[in-house]
């Protein structure tokens, strides 16, 4: 799929540009660590599926601690994602069928906290699959994509400094875009559900990490130096972006 553009991107709405991808002038830290990585790679391999079922949203649901309409509602989510419009897609972890017919999905939820899940009924959504997935490496500082549960390529990365780290969990996708020419983190941005643990606003945005190119940013692959998100090269964005839609799952691993 084709990453949408967007106007200007509205630094305030996803910090890409800024909390998550300044620190381009800040000290880089060293080389990627190497202790333990067979053992990470493994870790992470054994996490990837072949296939993830998504649900798209056609109005806004209510998400429920449980599979019932009378349990605590835990989040309200929106049909559309903020920046783009386009409709939410979500990861679904499990499904119910309720005592009076309805039919109920377990999803992961966007924003905080971090790798939240919640239950919406399934009414008013359409369904969808993704064959990819994206591991990302933080001791390695690499983005590995898998498709159908194979990997497909692997690019180094530059990932969050150890006082903005990258957080670690499972996530996913929101929003794909195509920046504007000369917008920082350019060309293309990936939003994924995960918020940073540290920044918790940023001139007006929300922390949310992005997987981003470096255009007007820079820093030098293999380093962690990011505010918490995680930078590619330009042709590793956009190689990923032609592929990865919303709703694709995204784990990172501390390593």
């Amino acid at each position: 799929m084709s990453a949408r553009r967007v106007p200007r991107l509205r630094r305030l709405a996803l910090g890409v540009a800024t909390a998550c991808l300044a620190g381009a002038t800040a000290g880089l830290a060293s080389g990627p660590a190497t202790a333990g990585a067979a053992t990470a790679g493994a870790a992470a391999r054994s996490r990837v599926q072949a296939t993830q079922e998504l649900v798209v949203l056609l109005n806004a649901h209510s998400a429920h601690s449980a599979p019932e309409a009378g349990s605590p509602r835990v989040a309200l989510v929106a049909a559309s994602r903020p920046i783009t419009g386009e409709p939410t897609t979500l990861p679904v972890l499990a499904r119910s069928l309720a005592a009076g017919g309805a039919r109920w999905l377990r999803v992961l939820l966007p924003g905080r906290p971090n790798g939240a899940s919640g239950w919406i009924e399934e009414r008013s959504t359409r369904p969808s699959v993704t064959a990819w997935s994206i591991v990302v490496d933080l001791a390695a500082r690499r983005v590995k994509a898998y498709s159908d549960g194979v990997l497909a390529k692997a690019f180094p990365a530059v990932v969050g400094k150890p006082s903005t780290p990258t957080p670690t969990g499972d996530f996913f996708v929101e929003e794909s875009l195509r920046m504007q020419a000369g917008e920082p983190g350019g060309p293309f941005a990936l939003a994924l559900s995960a918020r940073s643990n540290v920044l918790q606003e940023f001139e007006g945005g929300p922390g949310q990490i992005a997987i981003h190119g470096r255009e007007n940013l820079g820093g030098t692959l293999g380093t962690a130096a990011s505010h918490g998100c995680i930078r590619l090269a330009s042709a590793s964005i956009d190689w990923l972006s032609t592929r990865v839609g919303p709703g694709t799952p995204v784990a990172i691993d501390a390593g």
